[in-house]
């Protein structure tokens, strides 16, 4: 197959075994065509209207019967994982039924070097790559997903800080551009093979596993991983780069329960895998049909993660694993006609090319300069003044204000032009002054038709007057009690503008009027106390350069001996202790955000009775003038409410407004509040938890000591790397262990014997290596 043709590879790998049917599979010479034949049942009654074929023939692009793991990756993915760093997408699949060898396709044997699989041979594939594509410069991102049950597991969510992710919060997406993704899926970078081979095994330590009659290790879900790389040229100044992803998929096996002898939860998890994997094949057989407009990819998780691997922008391969008994020779028959629909896939390849924002406003910024340069060149051959770019000044606006004034009296008959700056600030005076023309025609056609005079004018201008100091002296308040909680650090705290006062009694006679919760909000605006809220982060900020000083003095409070709680303590006791000693400082910063929690709850309680008794006074004043205009209309006559009534009601809706600003100002700091609440909660927890296991269930020294007998027998029993490049597996393969071991140590027996039932997270028994 040629590189990036858009057509899938299919592969076909055959099982060893001892007991390999020659008279039913054929293998041809050519390497790439498998002949099934079907032996007639003579006890068997023929049908004469049923026609029973009696052998298939199925022509793939390869036959890997009796290779080595070096060859499988050789044929089936060096070209996959090539294309990938040059900025194709690829994809390769395991599918066939359970227990034909898809895990050891993919991933291999831990045991040994030699026999690892596709995933650590293509992991050290792309960093011997990147080594040597010395004009570019890589980013490697890691992510490992398992499905299971039809539900998306983070299995490398352990490795996080924070709690972990709830398996319900991740959801398969899909944006332009961008393709399809798992949102809260936690991606890793990595920078060197041994840290993307240990990032591998601690995901499979975490896959669910179980075992059956047909296989003792069986897969009991699908499994992605992900190598999500980025590629930028180290030569070329553009705003382009590159970027790709390289999934590697295991696929659980089909199984047929009269075979496997699965009950209860391995039941189940069977039911789960057969549907996924029929699904998938009806996306398969809808793809292959050209006249069909519809592909059902949102039926399972499964079929819609792998979207733009089937039929997308992407590089497919699929190795189909068969067992080569006569047992199996109706699974096997299954699992060749799956890689012959697979075939008929096509898929559309193309390099992912993006532009940098960044990188492209700096261009953009420096052709900016350089057109600038250029124009005052040409402006000092031709002997023209130098156009100036900068923004307009006060100064400037000021005397292009005026200008306009005098164009508009008649006294100047035209304005010099010199920028393009000051068109564009003589359009905006020249539509001030049209607009406040047509004001002034409005409020005389008003005049005019209310008869309102000269001398009822001036009797609401005192009223006006001073009703505008009364609002500006309540939103110089409100300003100082917002500009007082700019550091509260919330992301959507509004800005309130402030007026500034020209009428000194009337605003010191408000403030003497002024509500008891505007004293109140005052007082508070004086005492940020907000400011004394502090997230897990700025605290863990803030402990981490003291970390080592402090440590042991947390650790020991009585000076003398390490700290251990009693084992007769009950859980919640042993959390008092710890809220005590080792985790006071989460403890008080939690209780002092509870605090400031309350006082902002009461406030937004009180602020909320004010804001209601303003709405029903605007309510009340509003009654009030309709009633009056429906006896005057009743008359024969109608005129406007008194103007008392009018300021009033004008008043009482300023008021309502600013009231109810300020009061969702304190539901977003109430708000913000909550989550740094929740987010120490969370904190304190989480330490306790560490700090409890630590402590309670293993003494220190016996689990030190086991660690090392344990891993020293291994060490004893490891054969020496068969090459340099191998020391990032076997390095990795240790720390495996040692989390392993880790783990095991660390499981009461309680726990132990309650997980030794089907379908939970294990790891098989890994032999040291002879």
């Amino acid at each position: 197959m040629k590189a990036h043709s858009g057509e899938v590879g299919v592969f076909v790998r055959i099982r060893p075994t001892a007991n390999f049917s020659q008279d039913i599979i054929e293998c041809l010479p050519d390497g790439q065509t498998v002949n099934i034949h079907h032996k007639k049942d003579t006890r068997k009654p023929l049908c004469p209207r049923k026609i029973q074929r009696s052998s298939w023939s199925f022509r793939l692009e390869g036959v890997l019967q009796d290779v080595s793991q070096e060859e499988v990756y050789t044929r089936v993915c060096r070209r996959v994982v090539l294309g990938a760093l040059d900025g194709y997408n690829g994809t390769v699949l395991c599918f066939g039924q359970t227990g034909a060898g898809k895990t050891y396709t993919m991933t291999g044997s831990t045991e040994s070097y030699k026999q690892r699989g596709v995933i650590p041979r293509a992991i050290q594939e792309v960093f011997q790559e990147v080594q040597k594509r010395t004009e570019h410069t890589f980013s490697v991102y890691l992510s490992y997903l398992e499905i299971y049950n039809e539900t998306l597991v983070d299995l490398l969510a352990s490795l996080q800080s924070s709690a972990l992710p709830s398996p319900r919060s991740m959801v398969v997406s899909e944006e332009p551009g961008r393709g399809v993704f798992i949102r809260g899926l936690s991606l890793h970078p990595v920078h060197s093979e041994e840290e993307a081979l240990n990032l591998l095994f601690e995901g499979e330590m975490n896959r669910v596993i179980g075992s059956h009659a047909l296989n003792r290790n069986s897969s009991r879900s699908h499994c992605i991983f992900t190598l999500h790389l980025e590629s930028r040229s180290r030569t070329l100044s553009d705003a382009k780069y590159v970027t790709s992803k390289l999934n590697l998929v295991d696929l659980a096996g089909s199984e047929r329960l009269g075979k496997t002898g699965s009950e209860g939860q391995m039941f189940k998890e069977a039911m789960y895998i057969n549907k996924s994997l029929s699904f998938l094949e009806q996306a398969i057989l809808a793809l292959a049909d050209r006249r069909r407009d519809h592909v059902p990819f949102r039926q399972t998780k499964l079929t819609h993660a792998l979207k733009d691997s089937l039929g997308g922008n992407c590089n497919t391969v699929l190795v189909a694993n068969i067992y080569g008994e006569a047992s199996q020779k109706e699974e096997t028959l299954s699992t060749l006609r799956f890689a012959s629909r697979m075939k008929c896939i096509r898929t559309n390849p193309a390099v992912n090319e993006h532009m940098d924002p960044a990188a492209q406003i700096k261009k953009l910024k420096k052709d900016v300069q350089m057109l600038k340069e250029e124009l005052s060149f040409g402006n000092t051959l031709v002997n023209r003044p130098s156009v100036p770019y900068d923004p307009l000044s006060q100064a400037q606006l000021a005397e292009i204000d005026s200008q306009v004034q005098r164009y508009l009296e008649g006294s100047l008959k035209e304005i010099s032009i010199i920028s393009v700056s000051q068109v564009r600030a003589l359009f905006a005076k020249f539509k001030l002054a049209v607009h406040r023309g047509q004001e002034k025609k409005v409020n005389a056609r008003l005049r005019q038709t209310y008869n309102l005079g000269e001398e009822d004018q001036r009797a609401d201008t005192p009223a006006v007057k001073e009703w505008d100091t009364r609002g500006s002296t309540e939103e110089d308040e409100a300003g100082s009690f917002e500009v007082s909680h700019k550091n509260t650090q919330h992301p959507s705290s509004t800005r309130a503008k402030t007026k500034k006062s020209k009428d000194k009694p009337s605003q010191s006679k408000r403030q003497g009027e002024e509500s008891p919760l505007s004293k109140k909000r005052s007082d508070s605006a004086s005492k940020p106390k907000l400011n004394s809220v502090q997230s897990p982060e700025r605290e863990q900020e803030l402990q981490e350069p003291d970390t080592e000083s402090q440590e042991p003095q947390e650790s020991q409070p009585n000076g003398k001996e390490p700290f251990h709680p009693d084992s007769t303590l009950t859980k919640a006791e042993a959390f008092d202790d710890f809220k005590m000693g080792r985790g006071s400082k989460l403890n008080r910063i939690l209780q002092e955000n509870k605090a400031v929690l309350l006082e902002r709850r009461s406030l937004h309680r009180q602020l909320t009775d004010e804001v209601n008794a303003v709405k029903r006074e605007i309510d009340c004043t509003a009654a009030t003038m309709q009633q009056y205009r429906e006896t005057r209309g009743g008359q024969g006559r109608y005129s406007e409410p008194d103007d008392t009534l009018l300021n009033q009601l004008r008043e009482l809706k300023a008021l309502y407004r600013q009231r109810y600003e300020v009061l969702n100002d304190i539901k977003a700091e109430i708000n913000y509040c909550q989550h740094l609440v929740d987010q120490c909660r969370v904190r304190l927890l989480s330490e306790f938890e560490k700090w409890y296991k630590k402590y309670s269930l293993v003494p220190e020294e016996d689990l030190e000591t086991s660690m090392d007998n344990t891993l020293d027998q291994c060490d004893d029993n490891q054969l020496p790397p068969e090459s340099s490049s191998s020391e990032s597996f076997h390095n990795a393969r240790y720390r495996m262990l040692r989390r392993r071991n880790t783990r095991s140590l660390c499981v009461t027996p309680e726990q132990r014997s309650s997980s030794s039932g089907s379908g939970q997270r294990t790891l098989p028994q890994i032999p040291p290596v002879s």
